[in-house]
């Protein structure tokens, strides 16, 4: 039997729970009494995974009401006669709209429940947004509970007419509407005798029969590519590159390519678990070895010789973000995309969508939710298909550098290929050689610490000692480049973002000119310093965190700022209502509460020195 993966969504209470009740019911998948459980309550609590005799804990449904605890996405199992079936159960809640995209990233078929009482929602407009932007093009719409308005025909056409028009420019290949009441099963898996007005298919029915393509990336007609999610070398005589084909067949004999370094071979062997085979299909996973000892590494792609997929380091896509904390341009990310990690920032949000009329919305930042167009730079090139195209390759998450959270899920649209055209232009005198004239060692000195915490003064004071013993250096003070080259920039978490982005910039032009850079920014998060960092080699990067508490650093109060921002003149200041993110592991700790400018001078100096 071929599998059906379906997901089930809309907003809260549509019913979905007791609609997939009634399906493992008619299964055979759970008992009498469970439906009765389950029917008479708003939720299912069940097991992820397999294991689905559901182990339904009935006991859990009104402490999981009571306590407001929802589960991410459970995946239920079950058969008829002809076909299996994977459910994708996913919570209704707004603030889970990102379990509802995991839901739908690999399902075919998306049922959308809405309540017959209260019509097309926010929350189904969303959903049903995200489940056209996850590829899926076959919607069963079922509006429940029709028992509570009298089976009125004319009702659920009103329905169906207002969710149509929303959803004309959705792209979905087919949309059938289906009357149900799940509390009673009408036209669930039996046609109901309530609505002899209704003469189509019942909902399992229509999952029964329903044609979906498969996703051109599992289709065995297209082209080859793997991505290799293990390079496997047991002993000197063997490497193989283990992966599962996303797309197309491979043969033995066949000539293959592995990007992005674009090396050729030819397969000798094709193994499937310690089976040697002649070939192997899409969803197959497989060990390959070659003839020649080419080398790839976990994230690179094996595609078919002919066929060369694109491979960018700049691209648009659409996204949508998944986390508390807003998406910032400039701030980088981890960007999985298949087996492949890279650094990743969002250069620039070109708009947000609106939910219910799809209109293009200008905006800096794209909070919990949203879905928007963005442009994507990437520290190294990656193979990619657009996600129209293939949802392996053409699918990726951002997850948070600092705390390892998921934060968004993006669709590549297109590659900007604005990068192809510019090309580093090769000189010859280098960073060492201009060092070495000076007769020093280049570096940057970066200075993070609250305002009023003794930055500023001792990067002067760290000059002059440098400049004493004949060294070349260069202070970028904060408040100093907000005169001129962050002139345009105010205090938002957005421009504060780009504000340390043009100073490491900066930064590490004048490291390659051979200078001693100290930089003196309050710079208060923690991603935005490791991603200067990042800017910098081995041992260029100094961090030093000038530790003094709030309280002294409000007492000293240089500038009056302070004063200000606790009657509400300055927003967004630092330390009173916007966050200062100490490091975590800084090169060297100055607390300026218990030493002397002079002593912390020496400190440095002695380090630099060492």
């Amino acid at each position: 039997m071929d599998t059906l993966r379906f997901i089930t969504c809309g907003s809260v209470d549509d019913g979905k729970s007791t609609l997939i009740g009634r399906l493992l019911f008619a299964s055979g998948a759970i008992h009498d009494d469970l439906l009765h459980a389950i029917t008479s309550d708003s939720r299912v609590f069940g097991t992820q995974g397999e294991n689905i005799d559901l182990a339904l804990v009935v006991d859990g449904l009104q402490a999981e009401r009571e306590q407001g605890i929802t589960i991410d996405v459970a995946y239920r199992f079950f058969s008829s006669k002809s076909r299996r079936f994977v459910i994708a159960d996913t919570p209704g809640h707004l603030q889970y709209t990102r379990n509802m995209v995991t839901g739908a990233s690999t399902a075919d078929v998306a049922v959308i429940l809405v309540d017959a009482r209260k019509g097309v929602l926010s929350q189904t407009k969303r959903h049903s947004r995200i489940v056209a932007m996850m590829g899926i093009r076959h919607v069963l719409l079922a509006i429940n509970k029709m028992d509570l308005v009298s089976f009125d025909a004319s009702v659920f056409g009103t329905i169906v007419n207002e969710f149509q028009q929303f959803a004309e420019p959705l792209s979905f290949t087919a949309i059938h509407a289906l009357p149900v009441s799940a509390l009673g099963g009408d036209n669930v898996v039996e046609q109901s005798a309530n609505m002899p007005w209704y003469k189509g298919p019942t909902l399992l029915a229509y999952l029964d029969s329903v044609q979906v393509s498969a996703n051109v990336s599992q289709q065995t007609n297209s082209s080859f590519y793997m991505p290799i999610q293990w390079v496997n070398r047991p002993s000197a005589e063997f490497r193989g590159f283990s992966g599962r084909i996303a797309s197309g067949v491979i043969r033995k004999g066949d000539q293959i390519r592995i990007l992005p370094s674009g090396v050729a071979s030819v397969v000798m062997e094709i193994l499937v678990g310690f089976e040697k085979v002649r070939e192997a299909i899409a969803g197959e996973s497989v060990t390959l070895t070659m003839h020649d000892q080419i080398d790839g590494s976990r994230g690179d792609v094996i595609v078919a010789g002919n066929e060369i997929p694109e491979v960018v380091d700049q691209f648009s896509a659409r996204l949508i973000w998944m986390h508390e904390q807003p998406l910032i341009p400039g701030r980088q990310y981890l960007m999985k995309l298949a087996a492949k990690e890279v650094t990743a920032t969002v250069t620039g949000i070109r708009y947000l969508e609106d939910v219910h009329t799809g209109a293009h919305l200008a905006a800096n930042l794209v909070t919990l939710n949203d879905i928007a167009v963005v442009n994507v730079s990437l520290s190294a090139p990656v193979v990619f298909e657009p996600y129209v195209n293939s949802r392996s390759l053409g699918g990726f998450i951002l997850i948070d550098k600092q705390s390892f959270d998921t934060v968004g899920a993006g669709l590549v649209k297109f590659a900007l290929r604005r990068s192809k055209n510019i090309v580093w232009q090769a000189i010859d005198v280098n960073q060492a050689s201009r060092a070495s004239i000076k007769n020093q060692k280049a570096c940057c000195i970066w200075l993070t610490g609250l305002s009023g915490s003794g930055k500023s003064t001792i990067a002067n004071h760290l000059e002059k000692r440098l400049h004493a013993e004949g060294r070349h250096t260069y202070i970028l003070d904060g408040d100093n480049l907000r005169h001129g080259l962050n002139r345009d920039l105010g205090f938002t978490q957005v421009d504060r973002v780009e504000n340390v982005r043009r100073v490491a910039q900066v930064a590490k032009l004048m490291v390659d000119a051979g200078l001693i850079t100290i930089v003196s920014l309050i710079s208060p998060f923690r991603s935005d310093r490791e991603m200067a960092r990042g800017l910098f080699g081995t041992g260029e990067f100094i961090e030093v965190y000038i530790d003094a508490p709030l309280a002294v650093c409000e007492r000293r109060d240089p500038k009056g700022l302070y004063a200000k921002a606790r009657i509400g003149k300055l927003p967004s200041f630092t330390g009173i209502d916007s966050p200062y993110e100490a490091p975590n592991s800084p090169e060297i700790v100055l607390c300026t509460e218990k030493l002397s400018i002079e002593a912390c001078v020496h400190q440095l100096a002695h380090m630099l020195q060492k």
